[in-house]
């Protein structure tokens, strides 16, 4: 196993990597209740089936990514592009005609196609050359705040009013100067809240105290407290009536319907999904791959990544095939690397865990929001840290950082920051070099990225 995975050659060993592969897991197996939920609403598909997709995809490409590509990154399908599928794909009627949840599957499985020819071309792998440092640094930073807000909003913690914006918006400035805000502190006196605090100051005071294994250590002991009689955020009961055995009879297996694609508006569907994929996982993926250090031998790390990226591209065909939405690299995964996770038996470990799911998941679904919550904004505080790394005294480098940190917490997207980075950069740089000032690199990728950029915005909007 150490000579397979090169555990000596990344610095770690046999037990960091299973921990780190375990506390992925943790954070991401919300997933397996999640999905079916967002996926089964209104689309026609079964819920048990697009859990068992879920469980399935996850577990067979984040073993893949560990196998074949020895890097610790999970993949599952994304939140986001699951509630576009569910919510505007599926639930539209474009050319007045009804789509269907397997029109949606195809188009997903044709933007997989597209995403492994853009891989093996290594038009995907070119980015990683193309974007500038200072903008990949933000990256990390922007998705370690994008990781916080998920486990601020996930806990109650965090609170979110359209009041007085929504007045702002609809053109009335009557409450601009009252004290009501966007964002508010959620109610401390609520279980699910105290429990999040309380998970992140175990986790917190284990990691000043170098315990290893301290956000899976938090995590089992939030749960804990969360069963106690009183607290009640977790309870035992739903494993008396629990079925252990899958039937994968209720699979949504190859459910896919090509007849219509063309005539009911479903290009524009595969357009997002292929763009908002694109970035999403390129942001992951470096952001993530940064924060092991793998891209301090920058040569190093574009091969791994490319190797990564070629895993993610196969696996959201697969993962339609399935009968789930897109799939993608998680955000979460930085959990498991903060633990230590170097290698993929890291990512095969919580591969192997989603394939044990499929019998054991009334216990996965045990783990509580407040205990994942605690773990992501720890998360959070670690991919932070990064930001010292980028020279805002730089406008030319430092602004389109900026607004690739801001736009991923505040819109809620990962393509948004990447898209605003590009956009504002290409931009500047131009300025700057036609001023004569220093000169900045714009490689010609960069320019098709503005186009498609602004393109994406102006023809397909920013869904996803």
């Amino acid at each position: 196993m150490e000579r397979f995975f090169k555990l000596k050659e990344f610095g770690t060993n046999v037990r960091t990597e299973i921990m780190a592969g375990i506390t992925t897991f943790m954070t991401m197996a919300y997933i397996l209740a999640v999905n079916p939920l967002v996926l089964g609403n209104g689309t026609g598909l079964d819920m048990y089936g697009i859990f068992l997709a879920t469980a399935l995809g996850a577990g067979i490409f984040t073993l893949a990514m560990g196998l074949f590509v020895n890097f610790p990154v999970a993949l599952a399908p994304g939140m986001g592009l699951n509630a576009y599928f569910a919510t505007t794909v599926v639930a539209s009627e474009a050319s007045g005609h009804a789509i269907s949840a397997s029109m949606a599957l195809a188009a997903v499985f044709i933007s997989g196609i597209i995403f492994i020819i853009l891989t093996v071309t290594k038009v995907r792998q070119m980015l990683i050359v193309a974007i500038p440092d200072s903008i990949k640094v933000a990256i990390t930073v922007g998705i370690g705040l994008f990781i916080t807000i998920i486990g601020l909003k996930g806990s109650g913690l965090l609170t979110i009013s359209l009041s007085p914006f929504a007045d702002y918006a609809a053109g009335s400035f009557n409450n601009l100067n009252s004290n009501e805000t966007i964002f508010h502190l959620g109610d401390i006196t609520e279980p699910s809240v105290w429990l999040t605090v309380l998970g992140l100051l175990v986790i917190s005071a284990l990691m000043v105290l170098r315990v290893r294994g301290a956000i899976l250590i938090g995590i089992l002991i939030t749960t804990l407290v969360g069963a106690i009689p009183g607290v009640d955020v977790v309870t035992f009961d739903s494993l008396k009536s629990a079925d252990w055995v899958p039937n994968f009879s209720k699979l949504n297996f190859w459910d896919f319907d090509f007849a219509d694609l063309l005539t009911t508006g479903l290009l524009s569907a595969i357009a997002t999904f292929t763009f908002v994929e694109l970035f999403d996982t390129f942001g992951t993926m470096v952001g993530t791959a940064n924060r092991a250090g793998f891209f301090k031998d920058k040569e190093k790390g574009r091969k791994l990544v490319g190797k990564a990226m070629l895993v993610d591209a196969v696996a959201v065909s697969g993962g339609a095939v399935l009968g789930t939405s897109t799939m993608t690299a998680y955000v979460e995964s930085a959990a498991g690397i903060a633990e230590g996770g170097r290698t993929g038996l890291t990512s095969s470990t919580t591969g192997v865990l989603f394939l044990l799911s499929l019998f054991l998941a009334p216990i996965a679904l045990l783990v509580p929001s407040p205990a994942t919550s605690a773990a992501l904004i720890i998360v959070g505080v670690l991919m932070m840290q990064s930001v010292k790394e980028i020279d805002f005294e730089d406008l030319v480098l430092g602004i389109p950082a900026f607004l690739t940190i801001a736009m991923m917490p505040f819109t809620y997207n990962i393509a948004n920051g990447i898209s605003f980075g590009i956009i504002s950069y290409v931009v500047l740089a131009v300025i700057a070099n036609l001023a004569g000032k220093k000169k900045y690199q714009v490689h010609w990728l960069m320019w098709v990225l503005f186009v498609l950029v602004i393109a994406r915005y102006v023809f397909i909007g920013a869904e996803g």
